[in-house]
């Protein structure tokens, strides 16, 4: 609230909490502060480039960044730096959510985009970050071999890893198949991307499309998150929601064999594993671990179902070329 007066001149009517973040309403704007402070002034730029690129083509969800009374985009308060976003307040109508339409219709705005995006480009990077994920994962399962694990998570990790190893090894080289068989076709061509997309994440009393969600990738990376996150939100009702977002997704923007194929390379790639055991060992929350380690629970005792959903996921997604998948699955 202070740094919206002092260094912005605005005095917000109320403060809201909308899609996990505070955020305050001044007339018919919703603002919300954005700590940066560790952040590249490179990959601050590339956002304000990605957001004012989407603005310009009229995408009137996509949250902009705000000038300072100076004029300046950053704000130092505190000895810490911080960045202003604003959209239109207009919460939304309860309506069926289009999402796939709105998804290929937000990728084909980003495939415009003139700005070059070096920082947050992801192209052409999925073996390596693999790569890296796995050697820095499996260097810390190897001191479980010197010293055996002691807490419950340790131990689900130190017996899990070497699975979970063999699914991103074949997915890497899934990857490595894929660019040597396919030809990209000129709709494969990179856009603004989210880190993580998923079913839930334009849901909501307000559509926000945050910049700082994003990266500059395949558009097949959304697919496969959306995926991903449905699978585990609901996967006894994948086969005609899956089906439907596709529909709606190729009705504005086909997929190539070669898209595809990256779908499902990203697919095979465990990332909800990963990511549960990166953030139970940067997480200080007790409460927080025990939800993770619940997690992994999960996804141990469900590992059958993630592969027959593997095996069948050309089938589900009711894809009529003949793209080859994983033998042993």
């Amino acid at each position: 609230m202070e740094i919206l007066e002092k260094y912005f001149g605005i005095n917000p009517d109320r403060s809201i909490h909308l899609n996990g973040k505070e955020r305050f309403l001044a007339g018919d704007v919703l603002y919300t502060i954005v700590p940066v402070t560790h952040m590249e002034q490179k990959v601050l730029i590339e956002r304000y480039e990605m957001s004012e690129h989407l603005a310009t083509l009229r995408d009137r969800k996509v949250s902009r960044f705000t000038a300072a009374k100076d004029h300046k985009f950053l704000v130092t308060h505190e000895n810490h730096d911080y960045v202003l976003l604003r959209n239109e307040f207009r919460p939304q109508s309860r309506r069926i959510q289009k999402t796939g339409r709105k998804l290929a219709r937000f990728h084909e705005r980003g495939k415009r985009l003139q700005a070059e995006i070096e920082a947050l480009n992801r192209i052409g990077q999925w073996k390596s970050l693999w790569s890296m994920r796995v050697d820095q994962m499996e260097q810390a399962w190897s001191a479980f071999i010197q010293e055996p694990p002691r807490e419950e998570f340790e131990r689900l990790f130190f017996e899990s890893f070497p699975y979970f190893m063999g699914l991103a090894e074949n997915a890497i080289q899934y990857v490595t198949d894929t660019e040597l068989d396919e030809k990209p076709y000129h709709w494969d061509q990179a856009t603004i991307c989210h880190e993580r997309f998923s079913s839930g994440l334009w849901e909501g009393a307000q559509e926000i499309r945050d910049p700082f969600e994003w990266v500059y990738d395949h558009p097949s990376r959304d697919i496969a998150e959306w995926t991903r996150s449905q699978y585990f939100k609901s996967r006894r009702a994948l086969r005609p929601e899956l089906q439907t977002f596709l529909y709606e997704y190729e009705s504005i923007a086909p997929i190539s064999p070669f898209g595809w194929r990256l779908v499902y390379a990203r697919l095979l790639f465990p990332l909800h594993y990963f990511v549960t055991v990166e953030e139970y060992y940067q997480s200080n929350s007790q409460s927080r671990q025990k939800w993770l380690e619940e997690n992994m629970k999960r996804y141990l005792r469900d590992t059958s179902d993630y592969e027959r959903f593997l095996r069948s996921f050309y089938q589900l997604a009711d894809v009529k070329l003949h793209l080859p998948a994983v033998e042993w699955l």
